[in-house]
This record gives C-alpha cells, sequence and structure tokens, in this order.
C-alpha cells in the first residue's frame, strides 16, 4: 500500500525553503499531497487559484518528483483532508525553535482529531532557515530583492503584486 503525506500550508507565496520541503518529503512517502489551505483568515496577497498555479509550477521544474506530487486546495481541518486523500503522514517544515511550540500543539490537536495519521517534522536546509513568506513579501514591499528566496517565476508574480498598489 502506498505511503500518502500532505504538506499543508498557505504558500503565499511558495518559497524556496517551501520546495525544499517538498523535495525531500518526497523520498519518505510514494505521493505527496501540497493542501493548499484557503485561510482567508491570514489574508493571503494572492488568490487561492494563483497559490496553486505557482505551487503547480515550481513542481512541474523537480525532476522525476512532479509524478508523485499532487496539488489540492482545501479548506477546513487537515485531518478531514487526510482522510479524504487516504494520508497516513503530515509533512511539517521546522525553520526554529519557535516554529516548534507551535506544531508542537497543532499535532497533539490533530492527533486528538485523529490518532492514525502521524506528522513528521523535517527541519530546513541550512540555507532556507530564515526565509517565511510574511517577510519575503515584506522585503518585495520595500522594494528589496527577494531572488535568493523564490523562484524567478514567484518573484515576478510578487512584483506584479506589489506594482499594482
Amino acid at each position: 500500500m502506498a505511503r500518502i503525506g500532505i504538506y499543508p500550508g498557505t504558500f503565499d507565496p511558495v518559497t524556496n525553503g517551501h520546495i525544499d520541503i517538498i523535495s525531500r518529503a518526497t523520498r519518505v512517502v510514494d505521493q505527496l499531497i501540497i493542501g493548499v489551505a484557503i485561510n482567508a483568515g491570514k489574508g493571503p496577497l494572492f488568490t487561492l487559484e494563483e497559490r496553486v498555479e505557482m505551487v503547480n509550477h515550481e513542481i512541474s521544474l523537480l525532476h522525476g518528483a512532479s509524478d508523485h506530487i499532487h496539488v489540492q486546495p482545501f479548506e477546513g481541518l487537515l485531518t478531514d483532508l487526510a482522510v479524504s486523500c487516504n494520508a497516513s503522514l503530515i509533512v511539517r517544515g521546522l525553520r526554529a525553535v519557535s516554529d516548534f511550540e507551535y506544531e508542537f500543539q497543532m499535532t497533539g490537536m490533530n492527533r486528538k482529531l485523529n490518532s492514525e495519521i502521524e506528522t513528521v517534522f523535517l527541519t530546513a536546509s541550512e540555507k532556507h532557515q530564515f526565509i517565511s513568506s510574511r517577510l519575503v513579501k515584506e522585503i518585495v514591499s520595500m522594494g528589496g530583492d527577494v531572488t535568493h528566496f523564490v523562484a524567478p517565476n514567484v518573484r515576478k508574480k510578487l512584483l506584479g503584486k506589489f506594482s499594482e498598489e
């Protein structure tokens, strides 16, 4: 039976750190579902459709892995998405100790909601530990260069969003 994992997030926008976790997660699972959360409460810069398109584009560039990765927009409980996709693992990336505290709480809640689903943590690669979507948007909004933090396609879309303002 195939091991299916879910890597959830808002991906607003998808960063090189996200792509690093996605690439590494494919070594742990047979199928990886990227759950792009609607999460209107976070007030995303990009629409759900734009975020899904950006993630799909970046996945298409991963050599050999894109056949085993699927993007799924979702709203609601992550454990419900996992059940609907027959996933047994939730993949989460950790950048710093501060991430662990939040993720530890989420893991406990998810375990209470469905004890059949395990959470696996992948620590961010050293070169990506400081990257966050929030900081990337902030840098672009102030005219800074995010070339090292996001893919060229994502950078172009970010610049387009901030030139619209």
